[in-house]
């Protein structure tokens, strides 16, 4: 036996072997599974970096011909003014773009924090009631909690006071009585500790996240945004480059014709007028205030939750004249989004 033993191993080995087997085979697959795992996020990505690579060769040709157009456009003696003068208009328009943004920007920060401190204070004003109705059932339960010490106190004093036979018959009671009492006590002491408690989450307490502006303060802001960009289409409109402006900046210099040297001249020199126009500072609060409210009287929307109105219902240009009486023009600059208004204005 010991050499059948020696030769062929004994048979617990056998189990042992097959065990160790079975592992490896098990982290195989698990690494093969791994692997292909591994192996398709790679192909993910460089899917992903394909498309990417793609998307800049495409925008780098585009930019080469759009350079190429350009070039050709200064060679040609009858092209040049009339891209200089494009670019000079484009230059407007994004001058109007930046001014529409920053304005919207500034008024949409100012009624963010106005709704923020309004909450805040609103906040304060509940802890400060909070605090004030729990302290002043603070204040009752120290005075009640005081009357029963006195009263402990007294009952203590008379049964101490009691002489031997009044105490035979009234001492159990008088006892009970101060069991009562010291009963009471702790239980007002506690209902003390928990309105202390109380007072101290109400002190350390964080006040609350800001919720954000409501329909109705979203569409005054747009009701200003509109009256702003009003504004700024009269100053461009009085220099006859309001239309041309924004001409300009959506279609290419190649596709634009301004005519011959002192047409262009005439156009670069109205583009002068109206940047000085647009440096101007001029108080026109009560004027913004006026249009605003004579877009909001004509505003519709689809739905009762919309803060943009229908375009066609504020293309109503209002041109309010310094004697009051004001002159209308229809241009719809919110649906041909004048100056990226469909961007900028709060939804």
């Amino acid at each position: 036996m010991t050499s059948l033993t020696a030769i062929f191993g004994s048979s617990s080995e056998k189990p042992e072997e097959e065990e160790l087997e079975s592992e490896k085979l098990h982290n195989l697959y698990w690494n093969r599974a791994e692997l292909k795992k591994e192996f398709a996020e790679l192909k993910h990505e460089k899917l992903r970096l394909q498309e990417r690579i793609a998307e800049q060769e495409g925008a780098a040709a585009r930019s080469q011909q759009q350079l190429q157009q350009l070039e050709d456009l200064l060679l040609d003696p009858g092209q040049v003014f009339s891209a200089v003068t494009c670019y000079q208009l484009r230059a407007l328009n994004l001058k109007c773009a930046a001014k529409i943004a920053r304005f919207a920007e500034k008024l949409k920060q100012q009624r963010e924090q106005k709704v923020h401190s309004k909450q805040l204070e609103i906040w304060r004003d509940n802890c400060l009631e909070k605090s004030a109705g729990i302290e002043a059932r603070l204040g009752e339960q120290r005075i009640q909690t005081q009357m029963l010490e006195d009263r402990l106190q007294s009952e203590r004093n008379r049964l101490a006071t009691m002489s031997g036979l009044v105490r035979l018959f009234r001492g159990r009671s008088a006892r009970a009585s101060l069991e009562d009492l010291a009963e009471k006590i702790h239980a007002a002491e506690a209902n003390q500790s928990a309105m202390l408690r109380e007072l101290e989450e109400l002190r350390v307490s964080e006040p609350p996240d800001t919720t954000g502006l409501d329909i109705a303060t979203k569409r005054s802001i747009n009701y200003m945004i509109l009256a702003f960009a009003q504004k700024l289409y009269l100053l461009l409109r009085q220099h006859d480059v309001a239309e041309l402006a924004m001409e300009a900046g959506v279609k290419s210099a190649a596709a634009l014709n301004y005519g011959d040297k002192v047409t262009c001249e005439r156009i670069l020199d109205r583009i002068c007028r109206s940047r000085e126009s647009l440096a101007e500072k001029r108080a026109v609060a009560d004027e913004m205030q006026t249009r605003a409210q004579r877009i909001a009287g004509q505003a519709r929307f689809q739905s009762a939750d919309d803060a943009v109105p229908i375009s066609s219902t504020v293309a109503t240009v209002f041109d309010i004249q310094p004697d009051g009486t004001v002159r209308e023009y229809q241009q719809d600059l919110l649906a041909d989004d004048y100056w990226g208004l469909a961007g900028v204005v709060s939804r």
